[in-house]
C-alpha cells in the first residue's frame, strides 16, 4: 500500500493537522491536502505556517493547499465582497512560497439558485480574480485547480477554463460532489472538461447529503469511474482522499488499492 500512499494527497484542515495530526501525518509519510480557512488565516502567524512547512518538507511529502471557500463569492456584484474574496486569496498566495504545493484548489462559489440571475456578471467578475490568482500560483510553481461544488453541470465551470487555458487553471473534479449537487452524469463532466482535469477529490456518499464517507461505502461507482478517468488519462491525476472521519482513511486506501488503474 506504501506505493498507493505515494501518489495520494490526504485533506487534513491547518488547524487540526498543527494541533493533533502532524506526528501521524509524518509517521505514515501522508501526504496532505491542506485546508486553510478563514479561521486559521486569521489565528496563525506565518511563523505557524512555515514551521508546519519545514516539518513536511523535512520528510519529502508532497503538499497541495486547499483556499477557503466559506462565504466567499468572487463574482458577486458587491466590490466588498468581492475585496473579501480577493484578500483569502491573497493570504494563501503569501503561503505558497513556503507550502510549496503541487497545487492549489478553489471553488468557483457559484450556486444557481443564488447568483443564476446575473450569471454574465458574476462570470465576467469571477474571470477578474481567476485571471489575476492563475498567473500568480504558476509564478510559484503551482497550478491553480477550480473544483466544482454546485455547479448543476460543467458549462458552469467550463467558461473559465476556456478563458484562461491549462498553463494558468486546472478542473478539480469532485466526485462527491458531482454525486449530490450535480444535475448531470460524470460521463458528461468528463466529456466536457477532461481536457482541463488535473485533479481529482475521493469520497463517498449515499447521494443525498455530502457525507464524505470511507470509498466503497456509498453509492458511487468507481470502478466505472476510474475505467473512464483511464481512458482520458494516461497518467493519474493529482489524487485526494478526503474522508472527514479518520476511521475511514485506511479502508478508503485498501478500496482504492484495488479500483486504481495506473
Amino acid at each position: 500500500m506504501q506505493w498507493l500512499i505515494r501518489k495520494t494527497q490526504v485533506n487534513i484542515p491547518f488547524t487540526m493537522l498543527r494541533k493533533t495530526f502532524l506526528d501521524y501525518f509524518l509517521q505514515n509519510r501522508l501526504n496532505p491536502e491542506i485546508g486553510l480557512d478563514a479561521a486559521a488565516l486569521e489565528r496563525y502567524s506565518l511563523s505557524d505556517f512555515t514551521d508546519i512547512a519545514k516539518e513536511l518538507q523535512k520528510q519529502n511529502l508532497t503538499i497541495t493547499l486547499h483556499a477557503p471557500f466559506v462565504d466567499l463569492a468572487p463574482g458577486s456584484t458587491d466590490p466588498s465582497v468581492r475585496a473579501l474574496a480577493r484578500h483569502r486569496f491573497e493570504q494563501v498566495l503569501e503561503l505558497v512560497p513556503y507550502f510549496k504545493p503541487k497545487t492549489v484548489v478553489c471553488h468557483s462559489g457559484y450556486e444557481k439558485k443564488r447568483h443564476g440571475y446575473f450569471k454574465e456578471a458574476w462570470i465576467e467578475n469571477s474571470l477578474k480574480i481567476w485571471c489575476w490568482l492563475g498567473p500568480k500560483v504558476r509564478e510559484e510553481g503551482a497550478l491553480l485547480m477550480l473544483e466544482n461544488v454546485y455547479e448543476p453541470g460543467p458549462e458552469d465551470l467550463r467558461i473559465f477554463f476556456e478563458n484562461l487555458g491549462n498553463q494558468d487553471l486546472g478542473f478539480c473534479f469532485d466526485i462527491g460532489h458531482q454525486a449530490v449537487f450535480s444535475e448531470t452524469s460524470v460521463e458528461n463532466w468528463l466529456k466536457q472538461l477532461g481536457t482541463h482535469l488535473e485533479q481529482v477529490h475521493l469520497h463517498d456518499n449515499l447521494g443525498e447529503h455530502d457525507d464524505h464517507m470511507t470509498l466503497g461505502k456509498g453509492h458511487f461507482d468507481f470502478p466505472k469511474f476510474f475505467q473512464i478517468l483511464k481512458s482520458l488519462k494516461k497518467n493519474s491525476p493529482v489524487i485526494t482522499l478526503e474522508i472527514h472521519d479518520i476511521k475511514g482513511l485506511w479502508p478508503s486506501f485498501e478500496y482504492l488499492e484495488t479500483v486504481w488503474p495506473w
